[in-house]
């Protein structure tokens, strides 16, 4: 399985990216999907997640009407994140992992079975 994120870039505070993860090797129809970040000296923060057989998609307090978060189609998923701000800046991970996790377990990364390489977000005017 190999994930390969894209997307990322220099953005300036209030404006818009959306993020590309390409899944190859992946086949099941049952799954949690979900996009982490992680800014220098700081730990891997669950963002956004949505669950396969759902429609309901979960995300951290601080990116909630920001964000929004696609299950993936024809082997892609994507995170649009809008209005972003300095503290958005990191490298932002996504990953994926077979069956439907609870949602006490969405945003904890030991959860997840494969992962992708990280693009580099910065938000920066």
């Amino acid at each position: 399985v190999q994930l390969v994120e894209s997307g990322g870039g220099l953005v300036q505070p209030g404006g818009s990216l959306r993020l590309s993860c390409v899944v190859s090797g992946f086949t099941s129809d049952d799954y949690t999907i979900g996009w982490f970040r992680q800014a220098p000296g700081k730990e891997r923060e669950g963002v956004s997640f949505i669950r396969s057989r759902e429609s309901n998609s979960y995300h951290a307090r601080s990116v909630r009407n920001r964000f929004t978060i696609s299950k993936f189609t024809a082997g892609t998923m994507f995170l649009q994140m809008n209005s972003l701000k300095p503290e958005d800046t990191a490298t932002y991970y996504c990953a994926i992992r077979r069956g439907r996790l609870i949602v006490g377990s969405l945003f904890q990364p030991s959860h997840y079975d494969y992962w992708g390489q990280g693009t580099q977000v910065t938000v920066s005017s």
